[in-house]
């Protein structure tokens, strides 16, 4: 029998939500050259290097395992400053009969904001594991594309 599950998880960071979720909205390209250990390359298929809704990426990483997959955005939330993501092709997919991420950024009342990865999942197999390491890679990005904006 399939396994349905959950995984969240987030972080604090310094930067406003509206810097972070522009980040992650208009230049999702530059992960690969912030994360070359772990983000091999990611390529926006049409539409420019904007994110929106119905946006198709192409993603090489390796997070312990090489993998190729290929993501259709489902939505972009402007004023919740959210991003969901559906796996619709590639490697995950052998692990997982369904696989949908979320990124929601909310503004900190003490300043900076939180960054939240929230993880949907089918196990394709009782003996899948869960995406725990997904949810840490979103969190370590997050903290990343921070540092990165601070250094401005």
């Amino acid at each position: 029998m399939a396994q349905i599950g959950r995984v969240e998880a987030q972080t604090e960071v310094k930067s406003s939500a509206e810097k972070i979720f522009g980040f992650y909205k208009n230049h999702m390209k530059l992960l690969a050259q912030m994360f070359p250990q772990d983000i091999k390359s990611i390529e926006i298929v049409g539409g420019g290097d904007q994110i929106t809704t119905g946006t198709v990426m192409h993603w090489k990483f390796d997070l312990g395992v090489p993998m190729v997959v290929k993501s259709k955005n489902e939505a972009v939330d402007e004023k919740n400053k959210s991003m969901s993501f559906d796996m619709v092709e590639g490697d995950m997919l052998k692990t997982y009969s369904s696989f949908k991420s979320k990124l929601e950024v909310v503004e900190n009342e003490n300043g900076g904001c939180i960054v939240k990865c929230t993880l949907d999942f089918e196990k394709a197999d009782e003996g899948a594991p869960n995406p725990d390491a997904y949810a840490h890679f979103g969190l370590k990005m997050a903290k990343g594309i921070d540092a990165y904006l601070n250094k401005k």
